[in-house]
């Protein structure tokens, strides 16, 4: 194994970006844009090394050949970047500091998280088209949580007729309640489990397919790469782990009683409502106690500072991921664009567009990222009737936009404006947050993270992955054994 093709580079000119779920749709439109903005943004001299993961290596092998052919014709025709190299500027030395690597991963299968944390900690990752050897990585600076399963079946025509001429197209198209659930998928346990299934008397909590997918996995995930997250010195930049979420994940979308959504709630709504807990209250007072285990592990002793979560929705983008037939997909394009020209600041429409808010908070500086508390608010994309898009605060059933309470008064004198503005956009139904909602949002967010950590340690300790051990008599942590979703052993 020669050196990589970005060695001659200093380390604060080497960025490593891994994205999951690359291989279409909104993913592959963030690894568009982030080689975009970080051409025109980034010093000369600067490399990009981007993992995008699939979940087989021919996918592997078509996102890569995607990305470097989108990257040849950005280099070869964007004027912005012949602007900023002068008369001399060669496509070729803008192509030479942008790397494409992959890595599979099934994040419904997490012996595959396991697989692949490993392999990006211990091993080396490759080039599925042979054009750089396989290398070693020294960290991970920013990693975006895109990939997921939709969960629907198609459309509730009646639930649809109903929503439209109550509240109109605009917001129809923006928070659709018409979205008809396809029935659950529980994962296979033997195949989760592999020989260690055959072990076990007491097998670990069942999975939810859309849940493991959207949430789970991703969460394992990150706890697995803290070692090439976390960060031993304050003077090293932050490892960002970039959650990717929805508009329209509501209070009436998760249940406590239904956690993973297998019985009576929407799976894609309720994965999401998640993880806007998650991601939003991880660093709140009460929360914490619960969430430092998690940012914990033997492997990165050494990196006592933590990455630091942040969340983003890529507005309403057109992507397969809702199951309609091709007609309906025609309109449905349409009606998207025709909610844009109506006013509504959610429509991106196009992937690419929609990749901005992700891409934004993947390569601003950190400085500015604090001076916004950006962790503390929901990133979306908005756009103008031209298409013309930037990062927008979102508003949070419970939290508001920024985890404060704000009446109609300090709303009215927000300094955004635009689409820009929190009013613009605003769900019909939507009421200001109360000091009473955000404890409820805080306590709300405590048990997804006590619930999250359960069913994460009896899942390690099944496949052999933690302190602990499996035995015949039951499942066991470091403190004893993993009690059940009632909180019995």
């Amino acid at each position: 194994m020669g050196p990589p093709p970005w060695a001659g580079a200093s380390s604060h000119e080497q960025f490593f970006v891994l994205l999951t779920g690359a291989n279409s749709g909104v993913g592959l439109g963030i690894c568009q844009r982030i080689i975009d903005e970080f051409l025109a943004s980034r010093s000369l001299s600067s490399h990009l090394i981007l993992i995008p993961t699939t979940r087989s290596v021919s996918k592997s092998r078509d996102t890569v050949e995607s990305l470097r052919a989108h990257l040849r014709k950005a280099a070869h025709t964007s004027k912005q970047l012949r602007s900023r190299a002068g008369p001399d500027y060669d496509p070729e030395t803008a192509i030479s500091r942008v790397h494409i690597l992959s890595v599979q991963l099934d994040l419904c299968s997490l012996r595959s998280v396991y697989s692949a944390a490993n392999q990006l900690i211990h091993g080396e990752v490759t080039d599925p088209t042979g054009l750089i050897e396989s290398v070693k990585i020294p960290r991970i600076d920013v990693a975006i949580f895109n990939a997921g399963i939709g969960g629907w079946s198609g459309l509730d025509w009646p639930e649809l007729a109903r929503q439209f001429f109550r509240v109109g197209i605009v917001q129809s198209c923006t928070y659709p309640s018409f979205k008809k659930p396809a029935p659950v998928v529980v994962l296979d346990q033997k195949k989760l489990l592999g020989d260690s299934a055959y072990d076990l008397k007491i097998q670990p909590p069942e999975l939810a397919e859309v849940f493991c997918a959207n949430v789970f996995g991703h969460y394992v995930l990150a706890h697995e790469l803290l070692p090439l997250l976390s960060r031993s010195r304050p003077d090293e930049s932050l490892g960002r782990v970039i959650w990717t979420s929805t508009i329209d994940a509501g209070w009436d979308h998760l249940s406590f009683d239904d956690f993973q959504a297998r019985k009576y709630k929407p799976p894609y709504e309720s994965s999401k409502r998640i993880t806007d807990f998650m991601c939003l209250t991880v660093d709140l007072p009460s929360v914490k106690k619960v969430s430092a285990p998690y940012f914990t592990s033997p492997a990165a002793a050494d990196k006592p500072i933590k990455p630091r979560f942040y969340l983003s929705h890529p507005g309403v983008v057109y992507t397969p991921l809702f199951p309609l037939h091709p007609i309906l997909y025609f309109f449905y394009y349409w009606a998207m664009y025709l909610a844009r020209w109506l006013g509504s600041p959610w429509h991106p429409v196009e992937p690419y567009l929609g990749a901005r808010a992700a891409a934004w908070l993947a390569l601003a500086d950190q400085e500015t990222m604090d001076t916004l508390h950006t962790e503390r608010v929901k990133w979306g994309t908005s756009a103008t009737r031209l298409g013309h898009v930037a990062p927008k605060k979102t508003e949070v059933g419970g939290w508001g936009w920024e985890g404060k309470v704000e009446d109609r008064e300090a709303l009215k004198n927000d300094e955004a404006q635009g689409v820009l503005s929190k009013l613009r956009g605003r769900k019909w139904d939507a009421v200001d947050p109360t000091e009473e909602d955000l404890a409820r949002f805080e306590d709300d967010g405590r048990k997804c993270w006590v619930e999250l950590e359960r069913l994460r340690t009896a899942w390690e300790v099944a496949l052999g992955k933690g302190k602990g051990h499996a035995n015949g008599n039951g499942i066991r942590n470091g403190n004893g054994v993993v009690p059940n979703g009632n909180g019995h052993a």
